[in-house]
């Protein structure tokens, strides 16, 4: 397991919070839904009377997160009321279908307890010491403009680039993968797709070929989730790896977490902390998994900078040395001041 214990000392806490729109340098589309602006709230823990503050942030994904939007501020106000009381409800009922909510507490008191400088867990990677590898990210669009961002990735560095696919004209798809293998190896550049569940389950065999034929490093949920049965058997005869996303989010309990994966039998999981609870969650999903031979990487849920370092310190104390989701970051018009920044295809973190 990887979790910091949260060890404060006995003094009296105090929390406020404040909403912020981060607002997209261009749409982000996938095969679900485009993004123009992005909710996020910050969630800012002090102890009392002292000028200290632990920021975490609280980043709902409204399209596929449980957090309810209607009273989402009313949740984050009653936080702050009962903030002195945080062990008995962190990991209660009473946050259970508020996991962005549960991770941003748990930065926030992280934070607190490391002084305040956005440290979550200090490591190398937080003395500046060493990074962390990256993929970089397509986003879907027209043809002319998804080879633009390929190029742009592929010449600033990068090793690893992760598509969203399913919503241009399949042909065109393949024949900008194929485009990039022409060009490079599957030495040279992983290559990793994201369907958003854009397949439908009778054609996805098919598709999926195609994809193994590319040499596709792996597709991030191919079909829409909850449709176990669907899913385990894709899994189970599939020529490219599947990786779990939106069937993680929702499923709370350790044993149904253990159930999903021993059923379903995915070659890896993706782990998106506010989606699917905060660290101790993820804690949980790497356990199970790795007890199942499953493989598994971090990535953001379009958090803005506070979370996106947090998502990296968590990654790099885990050892897991796969190219994780972390270059959201610079989608937006403006962000966060973080010790977070991006060099080439690394996030590195200056103190």
């Amino acid at each position: 397991m990887f979790e910091a214990p949260i060890n404060l000392p006995q003094k009296r806490l105090k929390a406020t919070w404040e909403k912020h729109d981060l607002v997209f340098k261009r749409p982000a589309k996938t095969s679900r839904e485009t993004f123009k602006t992005k909710d996020t709230y910050l969630l800012k823990v002090g102890f009392k009377d002292e000028a200290i503050k632990g920021v975490g942030e609280c980043s709902p994904l409204w399209s596929l997160s449980i957090d309810p939007q209607e009273n989402y501020s009313e949740k984050l106000t009653w936080v702050c009321d009962h903030i002195n009381n945080w062990q008995s409800f962190i990991y209660s009922s009473d946050l259970a279908d508020y996991p962005s909510i549960q991770f941003g507490l748990e930065m926030a008191l992280l934070d607190l307890q490391n002084g305040g400088e956005q440290v979550i867990y200090p490591s190398d990677f937080t003395l500046g010491k060493t990074n962390i590898e990256i993929n970089g990210l397509i986003w879907m669009g027209d043809y002319e403009y998804m080879t633009q961002q390929i190029e742009a990735k592929i010449a600033a560095g990068f090793k690893c680039v992760k598509l969203k696919i399913g919503a241009i004209n399949w042909e065109k798809e393949k024949a900008l993968l194929q485009s990039i293998r022409n060009r490079f190896s599957a030495d040279q550049i992983e290559l990793r797709v994201d369907a958003n569940g854009a397949f439908d389950s009778a054609t996805a065999m098919e598709k999926l070929q195609v994809l193994a034929d590319l040499q596709i490093h792996s597709i991030e949920q191919p079909i829409l989730a909850k449709q176990w049965d669907k899913m385990k058997a894709l899994c189970a005869k599939t020529p490219v790896p599947i990786a779990l996303d939106e069937e993680l989010i929702g499923v709370k309990q350790y044993a149904e977490k253990e159930d999903l994966l021993k059923t379903i039998k995915p070659q890896y999981i993706i782990l998106k902390p506010s989606l699917i609870g905060g660290i101790k969650s993820c804690n949980e999903w790497i356990k199970i998994a790795e007890e199942n031979n499953i493989g598994w990487w971090a990535t953001s849920a379009l958090e803005g900078n506070v979370g996106l370092s947090a998502i990296a310190q968590f990654a790099y104390q885990t050892g897991n040395q796969m190219p994780q989701g972390l270059g959201t970051g610079q989608l937006f018009e403006s962000n966060f001041e973080t010790p977070i920044t991006l060099e080439g295809n690394t996030v590195i973190f200056k103190s």
